[in-house]
Protein backbone atom coordinates (compact mmCIF):
# COMPACT_ATOMS: atom_id res chain seq x y z
CA UNK A 1 0.00 0.00 0.00
CA UNK A 2 0.60 3.46 -1.07
CA UNK A 3 -0.40 6.29 0.94
CA UNK A 4 -0.30 10.18 0.33
CA UNK A 5 -1.69 12.13 2.62
CA UNK A 6 -2.64 15.78 4.34
CA UNK A 7 -4.97 17.27 6.96
CA UNK A 8 -7.91 16.86 4.45
CA UNK A 9 -6.68 14.55 1.32
CA UNK A 10 -5.92 10.86 1.64
CA UNK A 11 -4.51 9.30 -1.52
CA UNK A 12 -4.22 5.09 -1.11
CA UNK A 13 -3.10 3.05 -3.96
CA UNK A 14 -1.80 -0.32 -4.41
CA UNK A 15 1.38 -1.95 -5.87
CA UNK A 16 3.57 -5.10 -6.19
CA UNK A 17 6.56 -2.99 -5.50
CA UNK A 18 7.81 -0.33 -2.98
CA UNK A 19 10.32 1.55 -4.45
CA UNK A 20 11.38 3.72 -7.66
CA UNK A 21 9.32 1.54 -10.07
CA UNK A 22 6.06 2.20 -7.83
CA UNK A 23 6.25 5.42 -7.82
CA UNK A 24 6.41 6.19 -11.09
CA UNK A 25 4.12 3.48 -12.13
CA UNK A 26 1.49 5.46 -9.63
CA UNK A 27 2.04 8.93 -11.28
CA UNK A 28 2.05 11.30 -7.92
CA UNK A 29 5.16 11.11 -6.31
CA UNK A 30 7.42 12.05 -9.34
CA UNK A 31 5.25 15.29 -9.62
CA UNK A 32 5.02 16.28 -5.95
CA UNK A 33 6.03 19.37 -5.22
CA UNK A 34 5.66 19.90 -1.82
CA UNK A 35 7.12 19.06 1.55
CA UNK A 36 6.98 14.83 1.87
CA UNK A 37 7.56 13.84 5.45
CA UNK A 38 8.96 9.96 5.54
CA UNK A 39 10.56 7.85 7.40
CA UNK A 40 14.45 8.43 5.52
CA UNK A 41 13.85 5.77 3.28
CA UNK A 42 16.29 5.77 0.31
CA UNK A 43 13.94 5.58 -2.40
CA UNK A 44 12.01 8.61 -1.17
CA UNK A 45 15.56 10.78 -1.45
CA UNK A 46 15.70 10.27 -5.16
CA UNK A 47 12.27 12.54 -5.53
CA UNK A 48 12.74 16.32 -6.48
CA UNK A 49 10.20 17.47 -3.74
CA UNK A 50 11.69 18.94 -0.27
CA UNK A 51 12.21 16.64 2.27
CA UNK A 52 10.91 15.98 6.04
CA UNK A 53 12.04 13.65 8.40
CA UNK A 54 9.16 11.53 10.88
CA UNK A 55 10.31 12.70 14.26
CA UNK A 56 8.46 9.80 15.57
CA UNK A 57 10.57 7.47 13.88
CA UNK A 58 13.79 9.32 15.26
CA UNK A 59 12.20 9.52 19.13
CA UNK A 60 11.27 5.21 18.49
CA UNK A 61 15.11 4.94 18.31
CA UNK A 62 16.40 7.30 20.43
CA UNK A 63 14.22 5.57 23.41
CA UNK A 64 15.94 2.25 22.17
CA UNK A 65 19.22 3.68 22.04
CA UNK A 66 18.94 5.63 25.80
CA UNK A 67 16.64 2.10 27.62
CA UNK A 68 18.30 -0.36 26.38
CA UNK A 69 21.51 0.49 25.42
CA UNK A 70 22.03 2.83 28.26
CA UNK A 71 23.26 6.37 26.51
CA UNK A 72 22.28 9.23 28.15
CA UNK A 73 22.77 11.54 25.48
CA UNK A 74 19.94 9.91 24.04
CA UNK A 75 17.59 11.12 26.34
CA UNK A 76 18.91 14.27 26.34
CA UNK A 77 18.13 14.39 22.51
CA UNK A 78 14.88 13.24 23.05
CA UNK A 79 14.14 16.08 25.46
CA UNK A 80 15.22 18.99 22.73
CA UNK A 81 13.50 17.47 20.28
CA UNK A 82 9.98 17.52 22.09
CA UNK A 83 10.84 20.60 23.66
CA UNK A 84 11.41 22.10 20.18
CA UNK A 85 7.81 20.49 19.26
CA UNK A 86 6.36 22.13 22.19
CA UNK A 87 7.52 25.52 20.89
CA UNK A 88 6.29 24.83 17.98
CA UNK A 89 2.96 23.57 18.62
CA UNK A 90 2.90 26.58 20.85
CA UNK A 91 3.79 29.14 18.06
CA UNK A 92 0.89 27.42 15.89
CA UNK A 93 -1.70 27.67 18.55
CA UNK A 94 -5.50 29.10 18.37
CA UNK A 95 -5.23 29.10 14.58
CA UNK A 96 -2.30 31.92 15.01
CA UNK A 97 -0.63 32.45 11.43
CA UNK A 98 2.78 31.34 12.54
CA UNK A 99 5.79 34.06 12.15
CA UNK A 100 9.09 31.92 11.50
CA UNK A 101 11.08 35.52 11.03
CA UNK A 102 10.33 36.85 14.70
CA UNK A 103 13.87 37.35 16.10
CA UNK A 104 12.77 35.68 19.80
CA UNK A 105 11.39 32.80 17.73
CA UNK A 106 14.13 32.74 15.59
CA UNK A 107 17.00 32.67 18.57
CA UNK A 108 14.95 29.65 20.50
CA UNK A 109 15.36 28.03 17.26
CA UNK A 110 18.73 28.32 16.87
CA UNK A 111 19.28 27.55 20.57
CA UNK A 112 17.82 24.24 20.26
CA UNK A 113 19.78 23.37 16.98
CA UNK A 114 22.91 24.38 18.53
CA UNK A 115 22.01 21.79 21.37
CA UNK A 116 21.29 19.53 19.06
CA UNK A 117 24.21 19.87 17.33
CA UNK A 118 26.48 19.31 20.84
CA UNK A 119 24.22 16.14 21.83
CA UNK A 120 25.19 14.18 18.46
CA UNK A 121 28.93 15.63 19.55
CA UNK A 122 28.38 13.51 23.04
CA UNK A 123 26.74 10.50 21.23
CA UNK A 124 30.30 10.36 18.77
CA UNK A 125 31.99 9.80 21.70
CA UNK A 126 30.43 6.71 23.06
CA UNK A 127 29.67 5.25 19.43
CA UNK A 128 33.23 5.96 17.65
CA UNK A 129 32.57 4.99 13.82
CA UNK A 130 34.29 1.68 13.15
CA UNK A 131 37.48 1.82 10.60
CA UNK A 132 36.86 0.61 7.22
CA UNK A 133 37.39 -3.24 6.91
CA UNK A 134 39.14 -2.35 3.35
CA UNK A 135 35.92 -4.86 2.12
CA UNK A 136 33.50 -3.24 -0.86
CA UNK A 137 30.73 -1.30 0.42
CA UNK A 138 30.08 0.65 3.36
CA UNK A 139 31.77 -0.78 6.86
CA UNK A 140 29.27 -1.97 8.98
CA UNK A 141 28.57 0.26 11.94
CA UNK A 142 26.59 0.68 15.48
CA UNK A 143 22.60 1.41 15.05
CA UNK A 144 23.42 4.59 17.13
CA UNK A 145 26.29 5.08 15.14
CA UNK A 146 24.06 5.15 12.15
CA UNK A 147 21.13 7.01 13.88
CA UNK A 148 23.68 10.21 14.76
CA UNK A 149 24.63 9.59 11.15
CA UNK A 150 21.77 10.12 9.68
CA UNK A 151 20.26 13.15 12.12
CA UNK A 152 23.58 15.22 11.73
CA UNK A 153 23.61 14.73 7.68
CA UNK A 154 19.67 14.84 7.66
CA UNK A 155 19.49 18.10 9.79
CA UNK A 156 17.76 20.38 7.89
CA UNK A 157 14.82 17.73 7.39
CA UNK A 158 14.72 17.22 10.97
CA UNK A 159 14.20 20.22 11.49
CA UNK A 160 12.31 21.59 8.78
CA UNK A 161 8.99 21.49 10.78
CA UNK A 162 10.48 24.12 13.23
CA UNK A 163 11.25 26.35 10.19
CA UNK A 164 8.16 26.32 7.66
CA UNK A 165 4.66 26.60 7.79
CA UNK A 166 2.16 23.57 7.46
CA UNK A 167 5.30 20.94 8.00
CA UNK A 168 4.15 18.49 10.54
CA UNK A 169 6.60 17.05 13.44
CA UNK A 170 5.52 13.51 12.60
CA UNK A 171 4.09 11.23 9.06
CA UNK A 172 1.66 10.72 11.64
CA UNK A 173 -1.55 11.34 9.33
CA UNK A 174 -0.29 8.89 6.83
CA UNK A 175 0.31 6.09 9.34
CA UNK A 176 -3.30 6.16 10.20
CA UNK A 177 -4.44 6.49 7.00
CA UNK A 178 -2.77 2.82 6.06
CA UNK A 179 -4.01 1.61 9.32
CA UNK A 180 -7.60 0.22 7.85
CA UNK A 181 -5.75 -1.71 5.23
CA UNK A 182 -3.65 -3.49 7.60
CA UNK A 183 -6.81 -4.00 10.38
CA UNK A 184 -8.37 -5.88 6.75
CA UNK A 185 -5.32 -7.93 6.50
CA UNK A 186 -5.28 -8.83 9.77
CA UNK A 187 -9.23 -9.41 9.84
CA UNK A 188 -9.52 -11.35 5.90
CA UNK A 189 -6.17 -13.06 6.00
CA UNK A 190 -5.36 -10.50 2.82
CA UNK A 191 -7.21 -9.26 -0.08
CA UNK A 192 -8.28 -11.80 -2.48
CA UNK A 193 -7.98 -10.21 -5.87
CA UNK A 194 -5.57 -7.31 -6.82
CA UNK A 195 -8.91 -6.01 -8.14
CA UNK A 196 -10.87 -5.92 -4.70
CA UNK A 197 -7.57 -4.19 -2.92
CA UNK A 198 -7.70 -1.21 -5.61
CA UNK A 199 -11.21 -1.05 -5.13
CA UNK A 200 -10.82 -1.15 -0.82
CA UNK A 201 -8.58 1.36 -1.64
CA UNK A 202 -10.13 4.12 -4.28
CA UNK A 203 -13.36 3.63 -1.54
CA UNK A 204 -10.22 4.60 1.84
CA UNK A 205 -9.14 7.83 -0.95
Amino acid sequence: MHVLATKSLTWVARHAKRGGVAFEALGILPKFTGTLIHDGWRPYRALTCSHGLCNAHHLRELTYVFEELKQDWAGDLIKVLTNANHLNNTNCADGKVPDYAEPGYCLKVKELRAQYEAILDQGDKVNPRAASSGKRGVTKQSKAANLIGRLREYADDVWRFMEQPDVPFTNNIAEQAVRMPKVKQKVSGCFRTTQGADTFCTIRS
